[in-house]
């Protein structure tokens, strides 16, 4: 009985803080602004002296409740603040988000998975980080054509605990992140060309390590314990 109460208070405060970002988002104008990295860059700044507190804000808002790819806002952050100001704050709003969003659906199971997640991603996603998992979620967090904040939510539904998924997204979320600053603050400039070939080079490790990665895994381990 304690156990319910406890899950019904829980499901009321997520829905309120939930549904209170989305409205404050909304009121704001920020689904208007996220088709470009220049208009989230210009509501963003709208939030001065508290710019920096409103990007990590949306960031974080943006891994829970919004379809918001983080590159996207982490490309205007960098216009603003910088490469390196702009990815720690992603990093940290990212990785928070995330954990917020495994925790929740770790307590609060496939209900409030189901809101967020369609039937049709959680199969196609679900029995792949159950069976796969380390491997998986490493490479679906280091490849930008996953959808990352679903991977988080549904990663709660399994057994993974909760301190090796928070090292998998410290250790394997930044790097897209990073990239993505560094395209905003025009520190780095990739062509159309190039961005295919890190494609398709990503597509190839992925598929040999989703056909491989256990017995490399499983290889790495035998020389680990002799």
């Amino acid at each position: 009985m304690e156990n319910k109460s406890v899950k019904i208070l829980l499901w009321a405060l997520t829905i309120a803080i939930l549904g209170g970002s989305v409205w404050a988002l909304y009121a704001t104008g920020f689904f208007e602004a996220a088709g470009s990295p220049q208009e989230m860059g210009e509501y963003i700044a709208r939030c001065a002296p508290w710019s920096h507190l409103a990007y990590f804000g949306v960031q974080l808002v943006s891994v829970i409740v919004a379809p918001i790819p983080s590159n996207i806002t982490a490309a205007a952050g960098a216009y603003l603040f910088g490469l390196w100001p702009a990815f720690l704050l992603t990093w940290g709003a990212v990785t928070l988000g995330s954990a917020i969003v495994f925790a929740l659906a770790r307590a609060l199971g496939q209900q409030f998975v189901s809101q967020f997640v369609s039937d049709k991603l959680s199969e196609k996603y679900l029995d792949l980080i159950r069976r796969k998992r380390d491997i998986f979620l490493a490479l679906a967090f280091l490849f930008p054509f996953f959808p990352d904040d679903i991977l988080c939510i549904l990663a709660g539904l399994t057994d993974i605990s909760s301190k090796r998924f928070l090292l998998l997204v410290l250790i394997a979320r930044p790097w897209g992140l990073l990239v993505a600053c560094m395209v905003g603050s025009a520190t780095l400039s990739i062509p159309m060309w190039g961005m295919a070939l890190l494609g398709l080079a990503g597509l190839a490790a992925f598929l040999l390590a989703m056909k491989y990665g256990d017995k490399l895994e499983e290889a790495l381990l035998r020389r680990l314990n002799r």
